[in-house]
């Protein structure tokens, strides 16, 4: 049996520790034959491929990034798209795929189970944490403890200078790692994309910080919207699965911050460091125990899964399922953390 192998979406720490997994287990185990797909899913539409054997994946654990590298693209927008994809599998002798990748890349391979019956297994990667059906994806935690990092950093230059720091990390729809980074950073408001903000609130909150000498900081995710207002955009393009390019909202809060305050403010966005670097312990492990349950799910052939984390066990759902809703920062969750604001 061959297996194809792709990365698709934004890269993500823990990508190569899946592919490291499956590679191992499915040759020394079952003796299948691997085919790495370059760059998502313009692999398969362009037949791009690379050797994958052991010796391709020793040494890759720690990598961050991914060595197949990746891409936002989506077949079902692109002419032929799923017909180039089915016969250039077909070419390669390509009996199944293990796709990685977040709700888009992973929406892709559902689609093609579903409705083509292209033999696909899907593997949770997002630093958002926001596919349902698993408790957690890697790269997630790397992402907050670079996210906390920064913030620990940040409160000593705040208090130096006394000024109000605003710290934008990624979370297009859910805030998950505003939420884990700012709680365990200490800052002392956070805004997430699941409850509009009030402007005026958080100036509130940033005076009475001020009134007990301390500089506040604010974490706000990237998809986070004030009350009376609408996402602030970097600019009005779209990628293939139609999603705006998002960041500027922390620049717009530090501006409406000092100009309502008085209070000078500053923003540090951190962008792709997040997603960037060597993946932490807790993501190398889960990564590895996707890749090996992944590779399972193809030698019995229960296609149209994906592997997911329930507690501490590796189960499969329907990549249907998975994808069909995302999961978002429960409110009772966010008013926990309400109690350190201001």
């Amino acid at each position: 049996m061959r297996v194809g192998v792709l990365t698709g979406g934004g890269d993500c720490p823990g990508l190569n520790a899946v592919i490291r997994a499956a590679v191992r287990k499915g040759v020394q185990e079952y003796g299948f034959g691997f085919t790495g797909f370059k760059d998502g899913w313009r692999g398969p539409l362009e037949g791009a491929t690379v050797t994958l054997g052991i010796p391709e994946v020793r040494g890759i654990l720690p990598r961050g990034g991914t060595i197949l590298g990746s891409s936002r693209t989506n077949p079902f927008r692109t002419e032929d798209g799923v017909r180039r994809v089915r016969e250039n599998l077909a070419r390669g002798g390509v009996d199944a795929l293990i796709v990685i990748g977040g709700e888009d890349t992973l929406g892709v391979a559902g689609r093609l189970w579903d409705e083509y019956g292209v033999p696909c297994v899907g593997v949770p990667k997002t630093i958002d944490n926001d596919l349902s059906a698993t408790d957690y994806t890697f790269g997630f935690d790397t992402a907050v403890g670079i996210a906390t990092e920064a913030i620990d950093r940040l409160h000593t230059t705040a208090e130096s200078h006394m000024r109000v720091l605003v710290v934008e990390v990624m979370g297009r729809h859910a805030g998950w790692i505003a939420l884990h980074s700012g709680l365990a950073g200490g800052a002392n408001v956070i805004l997430i994309p699941e409850q509009r903000f009030d402007i005026d609130q958080v100036c509130s909150w940033v005076t009475s910080r001020f009134r007990a000498s301390y500089a506040p900081i604010v974490v706000v995710a990237e998809g986070a919207m004030p009350r009376d207002g609408d996402a602030v955009l970097k600019d009005g393009t779209l990628d293939s699965f139609g999603h705006t390019r998002l960041s500027g909202v922390g620049e717009w809060l530090a501006t409406e911050i000092e100009k309502r305050t008085g209070k000078e403010a500053r923003t540090t966005v951190l962008g792709h460091v997040q997603r960037g670097g060597t993946p932490s312990a807790f993501d190398r492990w889960l990564a590895t125990r996707f890749g090996l349950h992944a590779i399972d799910a193809v030698r019995e052939g229960d296609f149209g899964k994906m592997v997911a984390l329930s507690g501490t066990d590796i189960v499969r759902v329907p990549i249907a399922e998975a994808t069909a809703r995302l999961k978002t920062v429960d409110p009772a969750l966010y008013r926990e953390a309400g109690v350190f604001f201001g």
